[in-house]
């Protein structure tokens, strides 16, 4: 089929007619699956409740959390605050004590007063301090040190804060993970020479000011550092939070051996789809610690969710974009780039910063041209600019093409030779370019001789490739007797590693070239996988493809001959730059589809199939002898 140029992008024009006439700004559309499980996890109280939030980098995983945590909360948060008290008894052991959020001061202020009060007041006071400061923490510290004194305590440091509420967030987020960040530390001075601790030398980390809420850890760099995975472990199995032991490097004469602080917190771990799946196959806690899997995706799938939900997620984008508003062309452009990101027409791209940075660069332009709205023409240009940028390997690759030091024919027709469509991907930039295919025919056994292989540089996939054309030889030409030819094939000018089964399509046909003599259009390229019986599967990087060919014949002039043959399960992803439409709609460039392999080779020989096949088998059979009956076969 040869597609119309309304067929090569998107049509942004109906997803415009349902935009919603105001706009809130809403960040996670489309995300109800990895909503649904923090919300099941929120619910739930344990430490087997637990879940691991997969957000792609685009996406911003902090902003994920902000706007899920604006409107959610985990169901049993619990706030207190938290001191260490000094036990009269043990002047090396201080006492955990939880009191209601937002009371750390007085209680400490009420404490001191008790003290200093004289036993005989101290019933009183007692009733008081419970009555406003009630827990069984405390409850258990006012009865022990009822009858004690000043006098009773080796320091004069009594109590310390170790996390205070006024505000207590919606969940703490450990993004730098280290020891002294997550778990905190006791610290040592030296005093007189004696090297000891203090009360007010105990430093809490974000798993004490996340205690009784929510906090969320970055996993990456919690698995870089072993011991502290395997300590936060600890810390949910047992409910209890146990500070370190001084090593007997340390030092320390007087070491602190503060009580267990009790925990219970929901953790969030915030990673990727690698770390998720080394977790679940290395670690046996895994699964029950973390049950939950929060999935969020990059993609907008337009099958599934309404174009409406998008238009307020670009209200989202835009407000942190800070940019001039958009016109029709302008949300028309924007829309197209965003397909394009994800590679196919009916989906939309939820990568935050490539919008905001694109965004950020059409208001530029549009600024610049004293503009007071960003236009198609501004995102168009901002889209040209960030290739234009990346694109002087490119450039460099096809200058090799055009002045003849790389061989590419655009023109003309040739017997066993085509341009296969490749993708490359060198230093970050990826970029399409044509390679010339050539096969050539001997007499033999039928093998099909891969100089790539045979020289080590092809891969696993391309190799399995040639195999499957092969097959489809054999099947197609070779049922009932044997091939008398051999053939070779070869990417021509090719010093890297080609892999992928992408050309298989392309180098069958220019096998069947070689064997029926029947030349091949050279300003068509093509690509395409295919299977044992001809037909045609999907690839990988169409529009690059398409892009690097046919910017080659751009520069040695189109003359309406020259174009692409694409796989058709590859029409919903084509999302093609406006100047390759534009040749399209003017009749200088042609884009054809094809379901099996005999579609192309009619499209490259304008031959019948039946006329072409029968060439292929007179030449491969020209030296087989007549196959003798059984009977002179057995007496012979």
């Amino acid at each position: 089929m040869k597609l119309s140029s309304q067929a090569l992008r998107p049509d942004t024009g109906v997803w415009l007619q349902q935009r919603p006439n105001e706009c809130q700004e809403k960040l996670l559309v489309g995300q109800q699956r990895a909503v649904n499980a923090l919300t099941q996890s929120m619910r739930q109280r344990g430490r087997y409740s637990n879940s691991f939030a997969i957000i792609p980098t685009g996406l911003q995983k902090h902003q994920v959390l902000k706007a899920y945590f604006a409107d959610n909360q985990w169901h049993h948060s619990q706030w207190f605050d938290w001191l260490y008290l000094a036990d009269p008894d043990d002047a090396l052991r201080p006492l955990c004590v939880n009191v209601p959020s937002g009371t750390a001061t007085d209680i400490m202020q009420a404490l001191l007063q008790f003290i200093q009060s004289d036993k005989d007041a101290r019933p009183q006071l007692q009733q008081q301090v419970i009555e406003r400061f009630d827990t069984p923490a405390l409850r258990d510290y006012v009865q022990r040190i009822m009858t004690k004194t000043v006098d009773d305590f080796a320091s004069d440091q009594l109590a310390t804060v170790i996390v205070g509420h006024e505000h207590p967030a919606p969940y703490y987020l450990c993004d730098r993970v280290t020891e002294n960040r997550l778990f905190g530390q006791i610290g040592v001075q030296s005093v007189e020479g004696t090297v000891r601790s203090d009360l007010h030398l105990i430093e809490a980390g974000l798993i004490h000011k996340a205690n009784g809420g929510v906090l969320a850890l970055e996993v990456n760099q919690l698995l870089e550092q072993i011991e502290l995975w395997k300590r936060l472990k600890d810390t949910l199995l047992s409910g209890q939070f146990e500070w370190p032991q001084p090593s007997p490097d340390s030092g320390a004469a007087y070491f602190y051996r503060p009580q267990p602080v009790p925990i219970d917190i929901k953790i969030v771990l915030v990673g990727n789809r690698n770390e998720y799946s080394q977790l679940r196959e290395y670690d046996e806690d895994f699964d029950h610690l973390f049950p939950f899997l929060a999935d969020f995706h990059r993609d907008f799938p337009l099958y599934r969710e309404p174009i409406a939900d998008y238009f307020h997620y670009l209200q989202h984008v835009w407000q942190r974009a800070d940019v001039l508003p958009l016109d029709d062309s302008g949300y028309s452009a924007l829309l197209c780039a965003s397909a394009r990101r994800t590679e196919f027409q009916q989906e939309l791209s939820l990568d935050s910063v490539f919008l905001l940075q694109l965004l950020k660069e059409a208001h530029d332009i549009a600024t610049t041209a004293s503009k007071t709205l960003i236009d198609g023409d501004s995102v168009e240009l901002a889209i040209a600019q960030q290739r234009n940028r990346e694109g002087q390997i490119a450039e460099l690759s096809r200058r090799s093409i055009i002045e003849n030091q790389v061989r590419i024919d655009t023109a003309g027709e040739v017997i066993g030779q085509l341009n296969g469509l490749t993708v490359i991907t060198i230093g970050g930039a990826e970029f399409g370019e044509p390679s010339r295919i050539t096969a050539t025919i001997h007499y033999g056994d039928g093998d099909i001789i891969d100089i790539e292989r045979k020289s080590e540089m092809s891969g696993n996939i391309h190799t399995k490739g040639v195999m499957i054309l092969s097959a489809y030889l054999a099947n197609q030409f070779a049922r009932h007797e044997p091939m008398s030819v051999s053939a070779t094939v070869v990417f021509e000018q090719s010093y890297f590693e080609v892999d992928g089964d992408s050309a298989s399509m392309a180098e069958l046909c220019c096998l069947i070239s070689a064997l029926a003599e029947e030349p091949l259009k050279q300003s068509l390229a093509i690509t395409g996988a295919m299977d044992q019986f001809g037909n045609v599967q999907a690839i990988g990087a169409v529009n690059e493809k398409i892009e690097g060919y046919f910017e080659l014949c751009r520069e040695r002039g189109l003359d309406g001959s020259h174009g692409v043959i694409i796989p058709a399960a590859n029409q919903p992803q084509l999302n093609l730059a406006p100047v390759v439409i534009d040749a399209v709609n003017n009749g200088l460039f042609q884009i054809h589809t094809v379901e099996h392999v005999e579609e192309a080779l009619t499209l490259l020989t304008d031959l019948p199939k039946q006329q072409l096949f029968d060439a292929v088998r007179q030449r491969i059979h020209d030296n087989v002898e007549p196959r003798k009956s059984w009977w002179k076969r057995l007496f012979d």
